[in-house]
């Protein structure tokens, strides 16, 4: 297998008008900072509901496994609540810690549950001008993915509903990590706007890198956790 990122395969990649579309969404909040003033803020409660977002696509993978095999079905019965309840409680502890570190949100206890993920959800769709677009736009580059990957070309044959329910998870991670370095440069730098736009283009070259995964994938050179991770993307 050649250099993850080789001219080569980064050219195939974005010969694929799917990898742009990706792109074009990622870049989106450049808009909404400069035309909205949205600081750093929405931008983390963005990609906290992006997470939400990448959680429900999940859930359809894991039942959408049932059409390749349908012994899968007892194991879906069980898997698909365990996935939801679990990642729901990961991304519960989450947002409290992006509503802790923004400042501003849900006032009082929120306890996990339906009633504390609602108020989380209230709070970031509320933290900056427009959210709501900005969210559906990322539901819609999702749908398009998993229509084209999972269900056209045929990706349920290959999934497999363990790979396919860890796969979000590292995605939370690199966000914590990726706002971490977001505050830092924007403390060192004295710059917020500079700050944010950094963080934007962290998340970017990211969903890039998701993009070559999957272009690897489709080329037959990838693995099935390097795959599932880059449609969980």
């Amino acid at each position: 297998m050649k250099r993850f990122f080789d001219p080569e395969l980064f050219g195939r990649t974005y010969r694929d008008p799917l990898a742009w579309l990706t792109l074009l969404v990622d870049l989106l909040p450049i808009i909404a900072v400069i035309l909205f003033g949205w600081n750093a803020v929405p931008l983390v409660a963005l990609y906290w509901l992006e997470n939400l977002v990448i959680g429900g696509f999940t859930i359809l993978r894991m039942v959408g496994t049932i059409a390749a095999n349908v012994w899968n079905t007892a194991i879906a019965l069980f898997m698909v609540p365990f996935f939801t309840v679990h990642y729901g409680m990961f991304c519960f502890g989450h947002g409290i810690f992006i509503s802790a570190f923004a400042g501003g949100g849900p006032s009082g206890h929120v306890a996990p549950g339906y009633d504390g993920m609602h108020a989380l959800v209230e709070w970031a769709l509320s933290t900056g001008p427009y959210m709501l677009w900005f969210v559906a736009a990322i539901i819609a580059v999702n749908a398009v993915f998993y229509l084209v990957d999972f269900v056209i070309r045929g990706g349920y044959r290959e999934a497999q509903l363990p790979v396919e329910m860890f796969a979000p998870y590292g995605r939370i991670v690199t966000l914590h990590v990726a706002i971490i370095l977001g505050a830092g440069l924007m403390l060192l730098l004295g710059q917020p706007l500079l700050g944010v736009l950094i963080l934007i283009m962290l998340r970017v070259g990211f969903g890039m890198a998701l993009n070559m995964m999957r272009r690897q994938k489709l080329d037959g050179d990838g693995n099935p956790v390097a795959d599932a991770v880059a449609e969980a993307g």
